[in-house]
């Protein structure tokens, strides 16, 4: 064994973008969606959903890829929690939640485009899907009532500065499949904003979170909604997140990407041609401190297989593997790179 000392430049840091489908799979586009009917019968169930890409009833190993929850800021939509509280709900309780993820504080109420809004759906990606943060521009979702029919996606290719919030990146949903721009210009001039009732909501990449606007997506298609009915009752459970999950199930398309950094560490080990050109095995020795075979004296070679990375203490850290042994003798130089990802 054999030790160098690596220099300065041997070692490069370098970071790269990884794009990945989004769903289980490698699936790029979700175009099945079911529940688990043990969730649903929960209380639970009245205000979010766990949505599967398989049959959760005939699949164990069936996988959450997202879920649907309704949220209003008066508690509308759901039962109270305490009728001497007004307005404590579940649904009050699942606006809140966003609000203070979103707006960092409980002081603001969300708002879409310059526009408060009380009535929100939230998709929560799960975190095993997005891994680090969503792909911006990859958005498509596909929502159908009836025979009307809407498609969603984020202005991110058409917004020269990033938009940040105490989330992270913030970005509008608009209308549109992803990369391709609707025809038209709404009031704030974002391509693709056709509902009346302001923004379709916010596409939040970093935490793998979309907030959509049930205003908005409450209005008739004329009007740039769907029609998606949500109901407002105060002391009735309305499973407003049922008429979400109904609404991408029957559209049955939902693509998004995923998007991480891997962080690399090349280290570059150079064997000039005097270096490493002499076996360390004990084996070559003769007991009088010889080497054993003459050929060694004038024509000494050697067979690189394995580096081994070293700290200062002498304690080993890494090992690479070589995939067949390297021949190296004075008349050869070797430069061999390792990369450590993480």
């Amino acid at each position: 064994m054999s030790f160098k000392r690596l220099d300065q430049e041997d070692i490069v840091i370098s970071a790269d973008s990884i794009t990945a489908p989004a769903w289980s799979d490698n699936k790029v586009t979700l175009d099945t969606f079911f529940t688990s009917s043990a969730q649903t019968a929960r209380i639970s169930g009245d205000y979010y959903y766990n949505v599967y890409k398989d049959n959760f009833a005939q699949t164990s190993s069936a996988e959450i890829q997202f879920s649907v929850a309704y949220g209003h800021l008066q508690g509308s939509g759901s039962i109270p929690i305490n009728s001497q509280v007004v307005g404590a709900s579940p649904s009050q309780v699942v606006y809140k939640q966003y609000r203070n993820l979103v707006n960092g504080t409980e002081e603001t109420d969300l708002n879409f485009a310059g526009t408060t809004v009380e009535s929100v759906y939230a998709i929560s990606v799960e975190r095993a899907r997005y891994k680090e943060k969503l792909l911006p521009g990859s958005l498509t979702l596909k929502l159908t009532v009836g025979s009307d029919t809407l498609s969603l996606t984020d202005d991110s290719n058409y917004v020269s500065t990033n938009t940040f919030g105490d989330s992270g990146r913030e970005y509008n949903i608009i209308s549109g499949a992803a990369g391709v721009r609707s025809t038209g210009t709404g009031t704030d001039g974002t391509y693709g904003y056709t509902s009346s009732s302001g923004s379709y909501g916010k596409f939040l990449p970093d935490i793998g979170v979309i907030l959509l606007n049930g205003d908005a997506l409450d209005n008739t298609t004329a009007y740039g909604g769907v029609g998606l009915a949500t109901s407002a009752l105060i002391t009735t459970s309305s499973i407003n997140n049922v008429k979400l999950f109904n609404a991408i199930s029957n559209g049955g398309s939902f693509t998004l990407r995923s998007e991480e950094t891997v962080s690399s560490n090349y280290i570059f080990v150079r064997a000039r041609n005097s270096e490493f050109n002499y076996s360390t095995n004990p084996s070559n020795i003769t007991g009088s401190g010889e080497l054993r075979h003459s050929v060694m004296v004038d024509s000494p070679q050697s067979y690189v297989t394995t580096v081994g990375l070293y700290n200062d203490n002498n304690d080993l850290l890494g090992i690479a593997k070589l995939s067949r042994p390297l021949l190296k003798d004075f008349t050869k130089e070797s430069l061999i790179r390792v990369k450590l990802d993480y």
